[in-house]
C-alpha cells in the first residue's frame, strides 16, 4: 500500500469524483495558475521495503521524485504529481527481490517550506537573537552597572554630557563603540548620512535634538561624524535633478544638496566611487554650516561657550580624522565656503 498526502497553498474546488487511493486527494479543478506545492509526504509500507533496499534504493527514489517535482511544480496538478510517485515507486519495486521482508514504515520527504513551518523558523531565529541580547545584557550588568553603581545611581537622577554627537544611522558606525562614548558622556542623535538641516527648513527630529542637547543640557561641543561607503550620501550623488521622487529617503537626503552640487562642480572627473568619498567630507563641513543658521547655536559659538567639530571614520583601514570649525562672525575664509577649520587630526 502506498499512501501519498499533499498539501497546497493553492485554493481548489474539490468534484464529486472518489477519493483517489484511500487520501483526501481529489480530482480538482485547479482555480490558480500558479500553484505552490508546500508540502510532499510520501509514506511507504509494503513489503518491498525491506533492510536489503539500502541507501541505494532510497537516494534513488528520493532523487527522482524530487527532480520530477521540481519539474512539473510550475505546470501541473496534483493528480499528475501522484501519478509520477506511484509510477516511480513502481519501477523502483520490480528491482527488489522478493525475499525482502516487511520493514517498518518509511518516510520520504521532498519539502518546500509551508508558511507554518517558515514562521516557525523565524521565530526560533528571533529567539536566538533575543537570547544574545539577553546574555550581552546581563553581561553589562554583571561587569560594568554593578561594579560602576553609584555612577549609574547618578545618571538616573541628571546627565551632563559634554558632546552632542550626530552620526549616521549606518549599523557599521556606532559612535559608542568607535569613540569609547561611556553612558553620560555623550547625548547622541542618528540619521541618514549624518545630516543637519538648516534652520529654515523647519523642525525635523534631529533640530528637536539639537535644541534639547544645546539650550537644556548646554553641551561644549558638538561633533558631526561622517564614514565611508555611506549608502545615504550614494543615493545624494546618484539623485536626478529632473525626477521628483515620492521616496522618504530622497526627501532627506536633499538636505545634502549643496554639498552634491559642489562636489559635481570639483570631481565631475572621477568614478562615482570618488565622489562619493569626496561627497561624504564636504557633507559634513555642510552641516556644520548649517548648525551655525540656529541663532542660539551661533550665540554659543560666539560667546566661546560651544566647539563645533567634523569626524571622518573610514572603517575600511580603520582611520578617524577630526576638525574643529574656526568661525568668527562676517569673515569669508575660501576652502569651506565662509570659515577656516583648525586642530586637524588624524587618528590611524
Amino acid at each position: 500500500m502506498a499512501n501519498a498526502v499533499f498539501q497546497s497553498s493553492s485554493s481548489t474546488k474539490l468534484s464529486e469524483s472518489s477519493i483517489i487511493f484511500g487520501s483526501q486527494l481529489r480530482s480538482s479543478e485547479i482555480e490558480q495558475t500558479h500553484l505552490r506545492y508546500d508540502h510532499v509526504n510520501l509514506e511507504l509500507e509494503e513489503d518491498f521495503l525491506a533492510k536489503s533496499l539500502g541507501h541505494w534504493f532510497l537516494e534513488i527514489l528520493e532523487t527522482d521524485i524530487v527532480n520530477t517535482y521540481n519539474e512539473i511544480h510550475n505546470s501541473q496538478g496534483c493528480l499528475e504529481i501522484l501519478h509520477v510517485i506511484l509510477k516511480h515507486c513502481l519501477l523502483c519495486c520490480t528491482t527488489v527481490s522478493n525475499r525482502c521482508r516487511r520493514h517498518p514504515t518509511v518516510r520520504l520527504k521532498a519539502l518546500r517550506e509551508s508558511p507554518g513551518s517558515t514562521q516557525e523558523i523565524i521565530d526560533e531565529e528571533v529567539a536566538d537573537h533575543f537570547k544574545e541580547l539577553r546574555h550581552r545584557f546581563l553581561g553589562f550588568k554583571k561587569d560594568k552597572y554593578m561594579k560602576n553603581l553609584e555612577h549609574y545611581q547618578r545618571l538616573s537622577e541628571v546627565q551632563e554630557p559634554k558632546f552632542m554627537v550626530i552620526a549616521c544611522a549606518d549599523s557599521r558606525v556606532c559612535p559608542s563603540s568607535i569613540l569609547g562614548f561611556q553612558p553620560g558622556e555623550a547625548f547622541v542623535v542618528r540619521n541618514v548620512a549624518n545630516l543637519v538641516p538648516r534652520h529654515e527648513n523647519g523642525p525635523s527630529e534631529t533640530n528637536a535634538a539639537l535644541e534639547f542637547a544645546v539650550n537644556s543640557l548646554e553641551v561644549e561641543n558638538i561633533l558631526v561624524i561622517g564614514h565611508s561607503c555611506c549608502g545615504g550620501i550614494r543615493a545624494l550623488m546618484s539623485l536626478q535633478d529632473e525626477v521628483i521622487s515620492s521616496s522618504f529617503i530622497t526627501s532627506w537626503v536633499v538636505v545634502g544638496k549643496p554639498a552634491r552640487l559642489k562636489t559635481k562642480a570639483v570631481a565631475s572627473n572621477l568614478n562615482l566611487d570618488q565622489q562619493c568619498r569626496h561627497c561624504e567630507k564636504e557633507s559634513i563641513n555642510r552641516s556644520l554650516m548649517n548648525l551655525l543658521t540656529y541663532p542660539w547655536i551661533e550665540d554659543r559659538v560666539m560667546k566661546g561657550k560651544l566647539l563645533i567639530h567634523g569626524g571622518y571614520y573610514d572603517f575600511i583601514d580603520c582611520t578617524f580624522e577630526k576638525w574643529t570649525l574656526d568661525y568668527k562672525r562676517g569673515r569669508s575664509i575660501s576652502g569651506t565656503d565662509g570659515h577656516s577649520i583648525k586642530n586637524q587630526e588624524f587618528w590611524t
